[in-house]
């Protein structure tokens, strides 16, 4: 007999599937927990664990007589970190090394160590407390937790100023080769680091580009070890300090790495006119920054400006928004560059008059 064509079928591939999607339950759940995978790796840096695995995998107990820690707690830390990516356990459930906790590794080229210490800290961490407060009045949450704008509290902070100062050079270090490989530098001029603290990129682009000269600028305190005292660069460079609200140093190429985001849209017009006049003819200005892409794409630059908001009040820009401050400052945008890191770099020359 055939089945009435209003009776529901009953046959298996006409049953309703009833199956919650949970996807994006787990995933809201993950976001909730973000704090707890900073806290651990926070604590892995403090704790140096990735030091104490370069010559190969370690028990946790093992690990905890090395570090002075308690064992079972220890191994619960190791698990969560593993989980996601950070260390990796094996068989005998001993962990070791993976290319991310590599990067935990201390006196390594690329160690992230300090910069991971620098993005936990608490001059951090309190502020993004506050991000509520501060998405509400759309003002800075560092002078509200801290009593004091954060440049101001650094200045009265030395261990917080040492912090910030090895935690930015981390941070920043590993680009510095791939934007002086990244940019047609001339073959002669003079390329001035503005805000260029102890000075890497200046000197990759010079080591890279024999025919140039350079000048690292920055205020004098930031100005005391800078990393260009070896022979190849004898001659070719000096250190000058400065406001760049005031004035920067006359140049062919003046690079900010790092330098924009910090500062509010009004502030940034003012450093940029300050590189507007002192440009030679012809010359270029380099904003290297984690330029954010539009769109729904994952980009650190977006995570970023979050601790921009929060902390100094400033914005991780798209190459449009620096192309609306170029306009104000005098300048006109030409490109944006991709280099192999997380960063861009977003270039502009004098505008005509």
């Amino acid at each position: 007999m055939e089945p009435s064509p209003n009776r529901a079928s009953t046959a298996p591939d006409a049953t309703p599937d009833t199956t919650p999607d949970t996807s994006g339950a787990l995933q809201l759940m993950e976001e909730t927990f973000g704090f707890l995978h900073s806290a651990a790796l926070r604590t892995a840096a403090r704790l140096r664990l990735a030091d104490h695995l370069a010559d190969g995998p370690r028990t946790p107990a093992e690990l905890a007589s090395a570090t002075g820690t308690d064992g079972t707690a220890l191994r619960r830390l190791l698990r969560l970190l593993a989980s996601r990516g950070v260390f990796q356990e094996d068989e005998a459930g001993a962990f070791g090394l993976t290319p991310a906790a590599s990067a935990l590794r201390t006196g390594v080229p690329g160690s992230l160590h300090a910069a991971v210490l620098l993005l936990t800290d608490d001059m951090f961490l309190r502020p993004s407390a506050d991000l509520a407060e501060t998405v509400r009045t759309g003002e800075s949450a560092f002078p509200r937790v801290f009593g004091t704008p954060f440049f101001q509290h650094l200045e009265g902070d030395s261990a917080a100023r040492e912090v910030f100062d090895a935690g930015m050079a981390a941070f920043s270090g590993p680009l510095d080769d791939a934007v002086a490989a990244a940019y047609p530098f001339p073959d002669r001029g003079t390329v001035v680091d503005v805000g260029g603290g102890r000075g890497g990129l200046l000197r990759s682009v010079l080591l890279r580009h024999p025919g140039l000269s350079g000048v690292l600028f920055d205020r004098a305190p930031a100005l005391r070890e800078p990393l260009l005292d070896q022979d190849e660069l004898t001659g070719r460079w000096r250190a000058e300090p400065g406001d760049f609200f005031e004035a920067v140093p006359k140049g062919d190429i003046h690079v900010l790495k790092h330098v924009l985001p910090d500062w509010s849209d009004a502030d940034c017009v003012r450093i940029l006119r300050s590189c507007r006049r002192a440009l030679a003819p012809g010359g270029r200005v380099l904003i290297v920054d984690a330029a954010p892409p539009p769109g729904n794409t994952p980009h650190p630059g977006k995570d970023l400006d979050i601790l921009m908001l929060t902390a100094l009040g400033g914005s991780t820009r798209t190459p449009a928004e620096l192309a609306s401050l170029f306009t104000q400052a005098g300048l006109h945008h030409v490109r944006t560059l991709p280099t192999p890191g997380f960063a861009s770099i977003v270039e502009a020359e004098a505008a005509a008059d």
